[in-house]
């Protein structure tokens, strides 16, 4: 009788725990529905900006500003590494840190100085288990980043730009691509770059190329514009912008797959549980009728013994 409430006991166990992971599932995946409709807003938008300095270069608008020319000088970079504050999300904390430690050691050897800052309880610890000394840690970006946190983040880190405390910034994350796919990534967000060479989303199908401006006209189309007060001045807000956005993105991304994560991971776990549930009632089923066999047999042959 012992092994059967045993095998009882640990059925009741596995239920408790299949309970549990089928409520973080379902708290994931509403999780995870708002969570993709903010990244899709911000996208949108992102995307707005960027094709609007496309066609600012497109018009002939000198694309000059101090964030998107590189600096040859390679005293100070910074590495922004996204992680999350809770776990059972499988190895989303893993993939990011290891990927971001080739990229730690390529800085650590190009720059003088590289500072480390990390968002996220689990990578904080993580880091700080092997040794790594880190300049800043956050812990208040949750599942729906503000902008507002993200805003001030970036001032700073725009600040530190022009001041030349920094002259690069690579941030690691996991990149939502969609529902089935997220990656582990690292972008440099600072310097900017040439926005124009890239494709925006959205602008156009198929392959994309940068137009050129020739005698006053588009592809064949006459293009007219009108800067107020004028196209520097648009750029001088756009292009700081542009980063801004950027760099909220990539948490609302890390705040996206973060949730895909979790929800992977408790509906593997809750499909675990049922395969170990029904194991252990078919076990915990023969073990009574065993039992139950050997009672009767213990009955018939007290009977049997009276008798006699």
């Amino acid at each position: 009788m012992g092994k059967a409430r045993k095998l009882d006991k640990r059925r009741k166990s596995i239920k408790n725990i299949r309970k549990i992971t089928r409520t973080m599932e379902l708290i994931a995946t509403a999780r995870f529905q708002q969570a993709i409709q903010r990244a899709t807003a911000v996208s949108a938008y992102a995307d707005r900006i960027h094709a609007l300095v496309v066609e600012l270069e497109r018009a002939g608008t000198e694309l000059s500003h101090p964030l998107l020319a590189p600096r040859e000088a390679t005293r100070s970079a910074a590495l922004l590494v996204l992680t999350a504050n809770r776990g059972m999300c499988g190895g989303y904390n893993a993939s990011v840190l290891r990927n971001s430690m080739p990229r730690y050691h390529e800085l650590k050897e190009q720059y003088d100085r590289l500072s480390v800052e990390v968002s996220g309880k689990r990578g904080i610890s993580a880091l700080r288990f092997r040794g790594f000394k880190l300049d800043h840690a956050y812990q208040q970006f949750e599942d729906k980043p503000q902008f507002a946190e993200v805003h001030e983040l970036a001032t700073r880190y725009l600040a530190a730009y022009a001041d030349r405390v920094i002259d690069r910034l690579d941030v690691s994350y996991t990149k939502f691509i969609s529902h089935a796919r997220q990656e582990a990534v690292i972008e440099t967000l600072l310097p900017l770059g040439d926005l124009g060479a890239t494709k925006p989303k959205g602008v156009r199908k198929g392959p994309w190329k940068p137009a050129r401006v020739r005698g006053g006209f588009l592809e064949g189309r006459q293009i007219q514009y009108e800067f107020l007060p004028s196209a520097e001045s648009i750029l001088e807000e756009l292009i700081p912008q542009s980063f801004k956005i950027r760099l909220f993105r990539c948490f609302l991304d890390a705040a996206v797959s973060e949730q895909i994560a979790r929800m992977v991971a408790m509906k593997s776990a809750t499909d675990n549980a049922d395969q170990m549930i029904k194991q252990l009632s078919m076990t915990y089923n023969r073990a009574r009728q065993t039992q139950i066999t050997n009672e009767i047999m213990e009955v018939l042959g007290g009977a049997e013994a009276l008798k006699k």
